[in-house]
């Protein structure tokens, strides 16, 4: 097929899954390809809902995804995630961490590549569907036949495995949907084709008997990461997929084997009894006493009748139960060391389906678990059981179908990788590929150098098929072709096997199908038009973005898909895939627990966007396994049900956290918190909107960056500060985002909007607008103009829908975009000169006074404005800033009025005043005659100590207890020992406050 005619094909498969993907995405986000009527007056509080409706529609109508005018390209590809799956909060943090820098790079003039896609997710998919099959047809895969089971995976997908690409743009993610990729296209199986056809040539690919993973519900090898681990302390019944009833796990079988030649016996142990059909040697370590005399002696195993024998290797544990160990090969991966150490045989005990062979012939067709009864009831007959106990241990089980997963021998097809892996830890090692957080290196290099075979071939229906193919000639030859099709198979070994063509009389294709990892290691490159490149024809878009800039994940995947990303890259196409890799952590509950379903603390990503009530969260888990233990977890964690926050919410919270840290505690406090953020935001601007409508011209004048106009110069002290500290995060900002800080950017951003911006420069503002001149008037709102501007650009890549809306709404004399995506994101040289260390010492010095003068009101219970206070302070500079600035010092310390005098302390101040000493050239006096009764405050502050003293009573009995040290950890002990000395300095200070009470 030419060039011309694989991108038309291409364009045809893509084109499907982005018309389908739109079409999916309007059922919530209306298909809004005008722009979002703002006529009407802002709302008086933020409704996140309300906000979000209409934008993404708009934005991917007009093309703001897209810069075709830059000259830098910044190229990254969304994580494929499963066809088959919903969003969950790993998607959401990967997207919120990729949107916002993808945005960034955007704003920053580049042309942003950002390639969504979806997984055919091998296993996942076939599982959903034959459930799907089961429940609505009451057939098995079996009944329909490989090809048109097939069919119907392909009409599930068509139907329901876009739902994804919905739930990414109601998150706000600005993918180059044009590129969506599938990794079962036309396109993707070409490449996946020629990937494996390509190693098979270079000797990198071969197939043997080998120990896998085996699902025997999927009857299928799965990858290590589909694999969970359930930790049990004791005996536990667990459901396992085709048993009637439980079967109990955590216990230690002792059973006897006894000497060929004697009736001498060796006790071993063992967690799974019925593997002892398989076992082949009884190892011991070579320098333990008790067993020096059976080196080479030989046991007789009493259900095979046949002899086995005793091995010495030191990685046996002498203190481990009796010191003697059995050894399985053909069922344990530490064995089939050991057996291919010893030249052991490996016997195969259980079929695909987990019944056992017919190895002993009175246990053949028993499945595995029913096999463990008749074994010991088998040695129990011989006098050769022993008994059991209660064991700790690890239940491997699938993800897919919580079957337990048993090593077994089955005949795989591998990839060699140790030269692969020299390779991609050598990128690192150079430099050549950076991995953020560095952390992460000595993990690359020791997995990457103590690397295995990877094995690709999966028993299944549902993937790509692997293109390899047995041919079988006259003369009883048999051979493997790796080959595009049929034709080439046979062409192939005529021309590297000597075939005779007309001697073939067989041409078989491999029924199993590849390891969906597999096509995910292609993805940065074949997503771009490979392999095309590759046969002396080229694609615009690999040859401009290809390697790509960045990938982001999470470090669990870190070698499951990035290392072999790196790997195939190499190999198949002589470069990196990309330059860095960014990695971030796995999410915890707010307590550090692990989200899991049986804990009942999964976060919904959907949930947090739209609000979820209690009674619908717990509707979801009914009728499921443990849906008791889940439904105790969920009324536990969401009490009130989850709050309705919005994508925005949803996406500056998750970029607020450290996401490099190795784990990350998220609740949805912090996400409700992060909406009530929002609200200020948009409080903020409706202040803004309302003073200009109050000037002339509706302060268009003012709609511009105060730093470009004349008003630069008439700035008061206030203005200057908050310049400053706007200029200061700016470079905050430019710094941290380039080292992919996130957090430090929106820590730094809610820092000065919430307490620099609205609780210092809104408040001084709002006397300056009653009472200040015209001129300072117009500076205060420029400033404010200038602050609000400057905040929506930085705020635009974590919270896009919000900072749209208001850029929208926000007055502006000239330089207006279309979208706040056209802006370019504010850069230190656009505030160049405005940090004043100075300034922001003199209003941090004014600042404390404020702030001590409304303390000492708190103190005392006044919590109106019609009192007043004195400063007195020796510092000259200090009087001079708090003389100027007597207003803003009024207004923050939310006084009638405040003095400002010289000297160090006012005797005649002391009997009618409440004082707080700010330094030693400074005290601060607030008069307290006339505004408090003494003899009602005095009573409200005996009250307090009354239970302050209760409360310190309290915690000295827990303290002084007998047995107090001895029980009580050392955190618990620090604890009580930290609130006591909180309560006793609580009790000084009202104490003082009485005795000052008491002088007036």
């Amino acid at each position: 097929m030419g060039l011309y005619m694989r991108e038309v094909v291409r364009g045809v498969a893509r084109g499907r899954l982005a018309a389908c993907a739109t079409r999916e995405m309007c059922t919530n986000i209306k298909k809004t390809p005008v722009k979002k009527d703002l006529s009407e007056p802002m709302a008086a509080a933020y409704k996140p809902g309300e906000v979000e409706r209409g934008w993404y529609c708009w934005w991917e109508d007009r093309g703001f995804f897209r810069r075709t005018d830059a000259e830098e390209d910044f190229v990254m590809a969304f994580p494929p995630p499963n066809v088959t799956g919903s969003l969950h909060l790993g998607h959401a943090l990967t997207c919120s961490i990729q949107d916002a820098i993808a945005r960034w790079q955007q704003m920053q003039g580049r042309q942003v590549v950002f390639i969504p896609g979806a997984d055919h997710a091998g296993i996942a998919t076939q599982v959903v569907v034959e459930r799907h099959l089961w429940d609505t047809q009451g057939k098995t895969k079996h009944d329909l036949g490989r090809q048109k089971f097939v069919d119907e995976v392909w009409k599930w997908k068509e139907e329901k495995g876009t739902m994804i690409f919905d739930q990414l743009r109601r998150l706000g993610a600005s993918l180059d949907w044009d590129r969506a990729v599938f990794t079962m296209d036309v396109h993707m199986n070409e490449a996946v084709t020629e990937a494996f056809v390509r190693l098979y040539d270079a000797g990198l690919v071969y197939r043997k008997e080998a120990l896998v993973n085996w699902c025997c519900s999927l009857q299928s090898a799965i990858s290590d990461i589909e694999v969970d681990h359930l930790h049990l302390t004791g005996p536990t019944e667990l459901t396992v997929p085709g048993y009637s009833k439980p079967v109990t796990f955590g216990k230690m079988y002792d059973f006897a084997y006894r000497l060929a030649d004697s009736e001498e016996e060796v006790i071993v142990s063992t967690t799974r009894p019925e593997t002892m059909l398989g076992d082949t040697a009884v190892m011991v370590h070579p320098e333990d006493p008790r067993y020096t005399h059976l080196h080479t002696r030989r046991l007789l195993h009493p259900l095979r009748r046949e002899t086995i024998p005793v091995i010495t290797d030191p990685v046996v544990d002498p203190e481990f139960g009796t010191g003697a160990v059995k050894v399985t090969p053909g069922h344990s991966h530490e064995d089939c060391q050991v057996g291919e150490r010893h030249s052991l045989p490996f016997l195969s005990i259980l079929d695909s389906s987990g019944k056992i062979t017919n190895i002993v012939p009175e246990f053949e067709g028993l499945l595995r678990f029913e096999a463990r009864e008749a074994v010991l009831l088998a040695l129990s007959a011989l006098g050769l059981y022993r008994g059991c106990r209660a064991h700790p241990m690890m239940v491997p089980r699938c993800s897919r179908t919580q079957d337990v997963i048993e090593p077994l021998l089955r005949p795989q097809w591998f990839v060699r990788c140790k030269e692969l892996a020299k390779q991609a830890s050598e990128a690192v090692q150079s430099g050549r590929l950076n991995l953020v957080p560095q952390l992460h290196r000595r993990a690359w290099h020791s997995w990457l150098d103590n690397i295995t075979d990877w094995c690709v071939s999966r028993q299944l229906w549902w993937g790509h098929r692997i293109p390899v193919y047995h041919i079988t000639a006259a003369d009883g030859r048999e051979v493997w072709v790796a080959a595009g099709s049929e034709e080439d198979a046979r062409r192939k070994a005529v021309e590297k096997e000597g075939i005779p063509l007309a001697s073939i009389i067989s041409t078989l294709q491999e029924e199993d199908v590849l390891d969906t990892w597999f096509s995910s290691g292609l993805f940065p490159f074949a997503s771009l038009g490979w392999p095309s490149q590759g046969r002396g024809e080229t694609t615009p878009d690999l040859a401009r973005f290809y390697p790509t800039t960045l990938v982001e994940t999470g470090h669990d995947i870190l070698f499951f898909w990035v290392a072999r990303m790196v790997m195939l890259g190499l190999n198949l196409t002589g470069r990196l895939p990309f330059e860095t890799v960014l990695l971030h952590g796995l999410l915890c509950d707010g307590g550090g627990h692990k989200m899991s379903k049986s804990r009942g603390n999964v976060i919904d990503p959907l949930d947090v966007i739209n609000g979820a009530s209690l009674e619908v969260l717990c509707e979801r888990v009914e009728g499921s396994l443990n849906a008791e233990e889940v439904l105790t977890g969920i009324r536990r964690n969401f009490p009130t049900g989850i709050p309705e926050c919005g994508a925005d919410a949803l996406r500056f919270t998750l970029c607020s956290t450290n996401f490099k840290n190795q784990l990350l505690n998220i609740d949805v406090t912090r996400m409700e918190q992060n909406k009530f953020f929002g609200n200020k935001i948009w409080q903020t601007v409706r202040f803004l909107l309302s003073a200009l409508d109050k000037v002339a011209d509706l302060g268009v004048s003012r709609a511009s960056p105060v730093q470009e106009s004349h008003r630069l110069q008439q700035l008061g002290l206030m203005d200057r500060w908050i310049m400053s500290h706007l200029a200061a995060l700016v470079t905050t900002a430019d710094n941290t985002f380039k080292a992919y800080d996130l957090h430090v950017v929106t820590k730094a951003f809610t820092t000065f909007w919430h307490n620099q911006l609205c609780d210092v420069y809104l408040e001084s503002m709002k006397a300056v607008l009653r009472d200040g001149t015209e001129a300072e008037r117009d500076a205060a709102l420029q400033t404010l103009w200038t602050c609000i501007d400057t905040g929506l650009r930085l705020v635009a890549p974590f919270m896009p829908y919000l900072a749209e809306e208001l850029y929208q709404r926000l007055p502006r004399q000239h330089g207006r975009q279309q979208s706040v995506m056209q802006c370019s994101y504010p850069l230190p040289k656009e505030f160049e000169g405005l940090r004043d260390l100075r300034v922001e010492e003199g209003v941090e010095a004014l600042l404390e006074v404020a702030s001590a003068l409304r303390t000492l009101k708190t103190s005392y219970g006044i919590f109106h404005n019609r009192v007043n206070g004195t400063v007195v302070s020796s510092d000259g500079v200090l009087r001079n800033i708090l003389t100027d600035n007597l207003q803003t010092l009024t207004t923050l310390g939310r006084m009638k009025e405040v003095k400002v005098q010289e000297g160090s302390s006012h005797s005649s101040f002391h009997s009618a005043c409440a004082v707080s000493t700010i330094s030693s050239a400074t005290t601060v006096y607030l008069h307290l005659q006339g505004v408090v009764d003494p003899k009602v405050e005095v009573a409200r502050l005996t009250k307090k100590l009354m239970k302050l003293e209760r409360d310190e009573r309290k915690v000295v009995k827990m303290v002084t207890s007998p047995g107090y040290l001895e029980r009580s950890p050392p955190h618990v002990q620090l604890a009580h020992h930290t609130k006591l000395k909180s309560i006793r300095t609580e009790m000084e200070k009202v104490r003082a406050l009485i005795h000052s009470l008491e002088d007036l």
